[in-house]
């Protein structure tokens, strides 16, 4: 009598049959196969969409990580500012990527880039903000990725007629102090020149110390000079290249704050800062934000649309860009969309289409 398991030698059992390991092993072999392309796609299926097609497809000139999707940038809602950022903005959304813009005051700005809440500033103005910057470069929390913008002026300016009369320094502006009113105008409250301002009034440099600084906004200052040159009054106040004051006004501006704000004469410059290693982390924008560049011509084109002709700067920066492609082709070049494919046609694509 056989017994379906005796403890014996195999020949003497009925269990297992025969041919039984080799099939048992062919189905554990099938088995464990299928097993473990469950597990790779499941694993495939946890990883971010960015890391997966990494994984299949190797990395692409456009690949960036999912962090990179979202565009955080800051303006401090000067109207320059406004025109860059809006420029930079629109591009990026054409791209695939999705942006978000935060209205903060310059040391906000940097504060907020060292936290990593913001990713890039198109406003970094020198050498007026160069004292607010400083900390956080030197922690390494931001990096300046370049000059954006040459050949700007930033500093106290003076209508040609006060000028003409004598008003020509920073130093010259105490001898003025009744036909001023012993005011000074300038812009938000926090501005660095507004800071820079209050210090030499604080520190009573250049004779300042009896003066009040008038902070309003850049609308509200600009108010005041036009109503100061239609009664042929001397004012004194803050002006900055690219701007349509510039046309607007016939103005002039003091020497004697090159120190401070550069040299009346095209002195400043205004550059494009990240927040720690962020162009590292997001090659691809890193590119576009080594590209991009701007002109006082065409800032002040942009910048007159808008406050010349009550244009919103997402529109004003829309038309220019659909009829300036040559411009297009020098921010876009080696940079990709989201997906990977060539920027310049989906960006010439979006501003061309009516």
């Amino acid at each position: 009598m056989h017994y379906l398991y005796s403890g014996g030698k195999a020949g003497n059992s009925l269990w297992p049959p025969a041919g039984f390991k080799q099939a048992f092993g062919c189905f554990a072999i099938i088995f464990m196969a299928v097993f473990l392309t469950f597990i790779n796609y499941a694993v495939a299926a946890a990883l971010p969409p960015a890391v997966r097609e990494g994984a299949t497809r190797g990395p692409e000139p456009g690949f960036e990580p999912q962090a990179c999707a979202t565009v955080r940038l800051a303006e401090t809602g000067w109207t320059d500012i406004a025109v860059t950022t809006a420029i930079a903005t629109r591009i990026l959304q054409s791209l695939g990527y999705e942006t978000q813009t935060r209205l903060l005051s310059v040391p906000v700005t940097f504060s907020a880039m060292s936290t990593g809440e913001i990713d890039i500033f198109l406003g970094f103005w020198q050498p007026s903000m160069t004292a607010d910057i400083k900390p956080y470069l030197d922690r390494g929390e931001v990096h300046i990725v370049r000059s954006n913008l040459q050949d700007a002026r930033y500093g106290l300016a003076v209508p040609d007629y006060a000028y003409a009369a004598g008003l020509r320094r920073v130093e010259d502006i105490a001898r003025f102090a009744g036909e001023l009113g012993d005011k000074i105008y300038g812009i938000e409250p926090g501005n660095d020149a507004n800071r820079l301002l209050l210090a030499m009034i604080e520190a009573n440099k250049d004779g300042l110390g009896k003066f009040q600084l008038v902070e309003s906004s850049e609308p509200a200052m600009l108010a005041e000079v036009a109503a100061a040159i239609a009664d042929s009054k001397p004012i004194v106040f803050l002006a900055w290249q690219p701007h349509p004051m510039n046309r607007q006004f016939r103005l002039a501006y003091l020497a004697g704050g090159e120190a401070r704000f550069g040299a009346g004469n095209a002195g400043a410059s205004v550059s494009t800062v990240v927040r720690r290693n962020y162009d590292r982390q997001c090659p691809n924008i890193g590119r576009f934000l080594q590209n991009l560049s701007f002109s006082l011509v065409m800032e002040n084109n942009l910048m007159d649309k808008i406050l010349g002709h009550g244009e919103e700067p997402d529109s004003a920066v829309r038309a220019w860009l659909g009829s300036n492609p040559p411009v297009l082709a020098e921010w876009l070049a080696g940079v990709k969309s989201r997906s990977g494919a060539p920027a310049l046609p989906l960006v010439q694509k979006a501003f061309t289409a009516r």
